[in-house]
């Protein structure tokens, strides 16, 4: 799988872990160029509370686009801090 945005691979894997119509790629497999950190927090009431990154390519920003979770309930411990995107971020096999 590989998330694009802006003309640009920003993260590429094999192994992705599908939740929800969304696929979490390890935090290894992100360009790690492309992100920042973000103030952004939100709770999922049955995966906990999400940490956000806002994405940087060529110049143009595209705020709050990326999300993981650093601590995870028992019922997600499958996506404990992989990386999902949305806001106009392409997901494609």
């Amino acid at each position: 799988m590989k998330a694009i945005w802006n003309n640009t691979i920003i993260a590429e894997s094999d192994d992705t872990v599908l939740i929800e119509n969304n696929h979490y790629f390890p935090h290894d497999a992100i360009k790690k160029e492309y992100f920042k950190s973000s103030s952004l927090h939100s709770t999922c009431p049955w995966k906990g509370e999400a940490h956000y990154y806002s994405l940087e390519v060529n110049g143009k920003e595209n705020k709050d686009a990326a999300w993981f979770y650093p601590e995870v309930s028992e019922l997600a411990k499958g996506i404990k801090n992989r990386v999902a995107f949305w806001r106009g971020v392409e997901v494609v096999s």
